[in-house]
């Protein structure tokens, strides 16, 4: 892909998850069920962090793209080397997790993840951006260009520690609010749940592997 054309695309990408975000932290309070919007409001969502992660992303990869444009290499090596970072350690693999967990389990009981309240709150259109529109998006981006991955032990050890802070904020929810942020934390035992996060982060890192393979066998092998 040209570098213009690759600039205009990062800039829509920006500008659409720029304005998911936005559409979703604005619902009007007064349409809010009371019992999804308690303390930490939408940021204790995955999916919302994942909105968040992505405009992070696309913003720096547009700014990247922008250096390259007006011939600021040393400038704009910094930038690709966070950008590709970015991508590789969190961008896919949260993406893909976000997209094919949320209907998996929405498909098997949607109470223990989105609630039907929320039919009435949230668009049909704004839902499939936030959990189905994602993995395009992200599968598109390593068609698009190479990215370079991190070390297999430098990237996993990324990935764990975000995960582990996700865990830690939903843990630090319930015990300021005695509820879970997702129903379906409810019918685990105590084990049970450590049990349910482990497999979540197999899951996450089987999707790491899998974005790594994919841009090696579009682009062949490239690491920091």
């Amino acid at each position: 892909m040209e570098l213009s054309t690759l600039a205009m695309y990062h800039c829509l990408a920006f500008a659409w998850y720029f304005f998911i975000a936005y559409s979703i932290t604005h619902i009007r309070a007064e349409e809010r069920p009371s019992e999804v919007f308690l303390y930490g409001g939408q940021w204790k969502y995955l999916t919302v962090l994942n909105l968040l992660l992505q405009a992070v992303f696309y913003g720096v990869s547009f700014l990247a793209d922008v250096l390259r444009l007006i011939k600021k290499l040393r400038c704009a090596k910094c930038v690709i080397s966070s950008r590709d970072l970015l991508f590789s350690v969190l961008a896919f693999p949260v993406s893909t997790f976000v997209c094919i967990s949320f209907w998996t389990l929405y498909s098997y009981n949607r109470e223990l993840v989105y609630p039907k309240s929320l039919d009435g709150v949230i668009p049909l259109w704004l839902n499939h951006a936030m959990h189905t529109a994602v993995l395009p998006f992200a599968v598109l981006e390593v068609l698009a260009l190479p990215h370079r991955y991190p070390a297999k032990k430098k990237g996993l050890i990324l990935l764990g520690f975000v995960a582990f802070l996700y865990i830690c904020w939903v843990l630090w929810i319930y015990s300021v609010t005695g509820k879970w942020v997702y129903p379906l934390f409810a019918l685990f035992s105590p084990g049970g749940l450590a049990a349910f996060f482990a497999g979540s982060l197999a899951v996450i890192v089987s999707f790491y592997n899998f974005g790594e393979f994919l841009n090696r066998m579009i682009w062949g092998q490239s690491k920091f």
